[in-house]
């Protein structure tokens, strides 16, 4: 086991370093210095990735727990290793040889959007790519982008078999794509969520590919998952992680507002019920969901193959732990009193951590 093992994630020192330059990073608008050799130094930017591609090749029910540690020690620097970690698993997808190519880099990072806001129109020796996409999070760091097109021949999209367009992903370096710094949000400032765009920009057939499991090209099972799920875990575990984060502030500024007002013992038990109760909650549907997790990585592993059943369990555990996150924030928030409305408070930060996350299309629907 090497020192950068997830295994040793919880480490306070770890964890520590993090928060430390949580404040900073939020006013920097993008991950610090420290922060960023951090992750370079454990690795976490190649969670998945096989060891021959100097990746950590780390199970997905240990993973999943280092995000949700990541997430609680800050929004930000947890949410950022998720995205970049998880467009880094298309690893899996790519040309062989451009994978062998982007991976002699050791700080390879791919930033990218999922939306097909591009065009690519086929040509003798490849793709004519333009398009501008949002959200790339992790766009100053980034070494590699990836990104969304309509494939279009003769000036017209192609179509499926049931009649919507053909869509295919593509690899950018990163001095093929122009960035625009326009992420201004109340919150996950620090994630550099930016924008970015290319314009008529001739690449070969090798620079596409297509996310799903028939189309890996690397054998291991993590490849294999549906990448819809792929996604709700990642981000359940930060949304998971937020919320928690946000029940650790309101258990000290609670405490505090107690002592300082000498509130009555009936509004005292209100708040300290509500947060016990809450708490609770969270922690059992953190249980439910990584039992469901191991359980279907244990059958995938035995297999060889992904359950359906195991996939849709943990669909619907995805959902119950964003639905009691949301629950718990907003249930809490209102005994916080005016230092949760103070902008350089830590539980501000969260606050407004937790309720942009929560924006991202993945959880909008299903999870009332």
């Amino acid at each position: 086991m090497t020192n950068n093992h997830p295994s040793l994630i919880a480490a306070t020192k770890v964890t520590n370093l993090i928060k430390q330059h949580a404040a900073d990073a939020e006013l920097a608008g993008e991950l610090t210095p420290q922060q960023i050799q951090l992750i370079y130094d454990h690795n976490w930017f190649n969670l998945y990735i096989p060891s021959e591609l100097g990746g950590l090749e780390t199970p997905l029910p240990v993973a999943i727990r280092l995000l949700e540690i990541l997430a609680r020690a800050d929004a930000s620097f947890g949410w950022t290793v998720t995205l970049c970690s998880g467009a880094n698993w298309f690893a899996g997808f790519l040309d062989k040889t451009l994978c062998a190519s982007l991976w002699s880099n050791k700080q390879v990072c791919i930033a990218g959007s999922g939306a097909a806001t591009g065009k690519a129109s086929i040509t003798k020796n490849g793709y004519i790519v333009k398009g501008d996409w949002k959200y790339a999070t992790g766009a100053p760091h980034a070494t590699v982008f990836s990104a969304n097109c309509i494939i279009e021949k003769d000036g017209e999209p192609l179509l499926t078999e049931d009649n919507t367009p053909v869509l295919k992903a593509f690899i950018f370096i990163r001095d093929e794509v122009e960035i625009r710094h326009n992420w201004n949000t109340i919150g996950m400032k620090a994630t550099a969520s930016h924008s970015f765009s290319v314009k008529a920009l001739e690449l070969p057939f090798s620079r596409s590919f297509i996310i799903h499991p028939n189309q890996a090209v690397l054998p291991d099972l993590i490849f294999q998952i549906p990448f819809q799920s792929f996604a709700e875990i990642t981000l359940a575990a930060n949304f998971s992680g937020i919320a928690a984060h946000f029940i650790e502030e309101c258990k000290r500024l609670y405490e505090d507002r107690i002592k300082r007002h000498a509130y009555a013992i009936t509004e005292t038990c209100e708040m300290l019920d509500l947060l016990g109760r809450t708490r609770s909650k969270l922690e059992g549907t953190q249980l439910r969901f990584y039992h469901a997790l191991d359980k279907a990585w244990q059958n995938a592993n035995h297999d060889k193959q992904w359950n359906p059943k195991d996939i849709e369990t943990l669909k619907q555990v995805c959902r119950n732990i964003v639905q009691q996150a949301r629950h718990s924030v907003d249930e809490l928030f209102p005994y916080c009193g005016m230092t949760a409305a103070n902008e350089d408070s830590e539980i501000n930060r969260v606050w407004r951590d937790f309720h942009t996350a929560s924006l991202h299309g993945i959880f909008t629907f299903g999870c009332r």
